[in-house]
């Protein structure tokens, strides 16, 4: 069924290519300027989304080994991920037990047994305190009341989420709103782990509108790579969950051959995003005279900064081929253009943008009729800021349905 999803919309937009038109929102969307800047809403931001809804924190091919690992910080909050001697990969708070030291520093691994640098308090990859030091003068305790905080986790179609709300429900697949099955189709669990960077950005959502916008792609991007590109975009969500495609002259291309002959490359380009933080695209890389390489994601997991006015986005590369030492320089010629792309075009636009808005020159943003998906973007995080349970956030999302823009 979600191949035959794939295959309605890449129907509908070989049809808007040939007529040279977009599907177009009912009406312009205004934002609140104070949206952007006001401190509280902010809070009130970082805590209904992104301390509610999955985020993406690894992928598949981090934790191919059993026990591996992967310690990182996330909005304050220490995580540590593993795959445990059952093959299951579990998320911890990484705080100690024993007075809340941070257990596993930061990076990732192969390990057994991790061991708090305090006292030397240990746990397995279950999470499980297995050791005390000098354990009989410390004094009696249960050990198996005190083990590391679970997290919920999920592994599907190559990505690792992870609720960083303890007390949260474990059933993450629910946020997905179906979308994960659409996301199998990209192949990340089949990839390889091909780099990692870190790009500083401005307010959160300021970066994440631009992965939801085509409107800009051949004006900002004109010398780097755009200026050839569609400024039109077709938006499919699935609950808050965004494909970003266009009716451009390669998708022309597809209706030159019979649909069974249509590529999965093909029909999952464009951007896809999972909200309320992740954005995957995919770039084509050469080897050595143009021959071996393949296809490479881009994976930008989007991070609230330390203030409204700061944002960290990583940027995980991922290829369906193996990164041998012949096509690596390949790989990272590539990185390094769009680590230049994000940071000197994307968001130092944005950085502008945000003094701009701090001016108070202006009450609102817009977003035209061409830009539903930055419309329907704003209109979940409203949405969500105003609701105040996780059960009434999973009625919302439980009632969402796929929504092909036509």
């Amino acid at each position: 069924m979600s191949r035959d999803r794939l295959l309605e919309a890449a129907r509908r937009t070989i049809a808007h290519a040939k007529t040279e038109t977009v599907p177009l929102a009912e009406t312009i969307g205004k934002v609140p300027a104070g949206n952007y800047l006001d401190h509280d809403r902010w809070l009130d931001e970082v805590h209904s989304l992104f301390h509610r809804f999955p985020l993406v924190l690894g992928f598949s091919c981090e934790f191919v080994e059993r026990y591996s690992y992967r310690s990182t910080e996330v909005i304050g909050i220490p995580v540590l991920v593993t795959r445990a001697a059952d093959d299951e990969l579990r998320a911890f708070v990484n705080t100690c037990s024993h007075r809340g030291s941070q257990v596993v520093p930061a990076g990732r691994g192969t390990s057994r047994r991790f061991t708090c640098p305090y006292h030397a308090w240990s746990y397995d990859n279950f999470g499980q305190l297995v050791g005390i030091l000098d354990h009989d003068e410390f004094g009696q305790l249960e050990m198996s009341c005190h083990g590391l905080t679970e997290l919920p986790v999920l592994e599907y179609a190559g990505l690792v989420f992870v609720g960083l709300d303890h007390k949260g429900t474990h059933d993450l697949e629910r946020y997905l709103c179906g979308y994960g099955e659409m996301l199998e189709h990209l192949g990340l669990a089949g990839c390889y782990f091909a780099g990692q960077q870190v790009v500083d950005g401005p307010n959160w959502k300021i970066a994440y509108d631009g992965y939801l916008d085509f409107y800009h792609l051949p004006i900002l991007h004109r010398e780097s790579f755009g200026v050839d590109l569609c400024n039109k975009a077709i938006y499919d969500a699935w609950g808050p969950h965004q494909r970003v495609s266009a009716p451009d002259s390669s998708m022309l291309g597809l209706d030159q051959s019979p649909e069974s002959q249509w590529s999965i490359g093909a029909l999952t380009s464009g951007i896809w995003t999972i909200f309320p933080h992740v954005a995957i695209a995919s770039f084509h890389v050469n080897g050595p005279n143009g021959a071996g390489g393949g296809r490479m994601y881009m994976v930008s997991q989007l991070f609230p900064g330390d203030t409204p006015d700061t944002s960290t986005t990583t940027q995980t590369f991922l290829t369906t081929f193996e990164p041998t030492e012949e096509v690596l320089p390949f790989i990272e010629a590539q990185q390094r253009f769009l680590l230049r792309v994000v940071r000197d075009e994307d968001y130092a636009n944005g950085f502008l943008l945000q003094r701009g808005l701090k001016s108070g020159a202006k009450d609102f943003v817009m977003f035209g009729r061409n830009e539903a998906g930055g419309q329907r973007f704003h209109d979940w995080v409203d949405r969500l800021v105003h609701t105040e349970s996780e059960s009434e956030v999973l009625e919302l999302i439980d009632k969402a349905t796929y929504e092909p823009q036509r």
